[in-house]
């Protein structure tokens, strides 16, 4: 059995896919372009140059900050860093808990 998004759940994950996105290029000095080009599979951590340790813990701040989430460290592994989709994933489920 296939679920599909209501529209307001469609619309608030594009939301948060915009502003994830645009909280990348913002921490890391990206081309919003290249930025908006991301898609599920692009690497992220060991892909991106700019994204190395230091600005990880920036990276972080910010979409505590921007999302109103809280990180704890045991969240940070490098499977949730390693791809845009991950990424995403992992906020959504910060902010959607069930």
């Amino acid at each position: 059995m296939t679920i599909m998004p209501t529209p307001d759940s469609a619309a608030s994950d594009a939301a948060l896919e915009s502003e994830l996105k645009d909280l990348i290029a913002d921490v890391l000095g990206l081309d919003r372009a290249q930025v908006q080009a991301f898609g599920p599979g692009s690497g992220l951590f060991g892909h991106l140059p700019e994204l190395d340790s230091m600005a990880v813990a920036g990276l972080l701040t910010e979409m505590e900050d921007r999302l109103g989430i809280v990180i704890e460290d045991d969240d940070v592994d490098g499977a949730m860093l390693e791809t845009f989709g991950a990424l995403l994933a992992f906020a959504k489920s910060k902010l959607d808990p069930l």
